[in-house]
């Protein structure tokens, strides 16, 4: 079941709404990633276009989903996750340049009508990401 408390505002989605939605956790330290910048975009013809740039609250979710079942749409996507810059600011000890500066997931939605959920773990050295619920 997917549980949406963290989104304190009237565009949360109910469970298994269209839509789409991240979530980071930072792996290295045991807590979700707060103040990470996310770029989102949709990849039109050869080019990913911007659509939006958020950053993560304190639960490491973006305070409002990236679509709802008013803007959900099939298609390709990115996300951009600034994980260096985040690191950094934790006063993680990082090589220069850091080993991972961002971390980018390109995926496809082929149902509209579907919740995708794009949750990534991260940490200086790796991150991993998977279709959530």
């Amino acid at each position: 079941m997917l549980a949406f408390a963290a989104f304190a505002n009237k565009t949360a989605l109910a469970a298994g709404s269209p839509g789409l939605t991240t979530h980071v956790l930072d792996t290295a330290n045991g807590k979700p990633g707060e103040g990470i910048k996310i770029e989102f975009s949709e990849l039109v013809g050869d080019t990913y276009k911007l659509l939006t740039t958020v950053h993560t609250n304190a639960d490491g979710r973006n305070a409002e989903p990236l679509l709802t079942p008013e803007t959900m749409k099939t298609g390709k996507f990115q996300l951009v996750f600034y994980v260096g810059e985040y690191f950094a600011k934790l006063g993680t000890q990082l090589p220069n340049p850091p080993f991972l500066e961002k971390a980018v997931i390109q995926f496809g939605m082929a149902d509209a009508k579907a919740h995708y959920h794009v949750p990534i773990l991260v940490a200086p050295w790796s991150y991993t990401t998977y279709r959530g619920s």
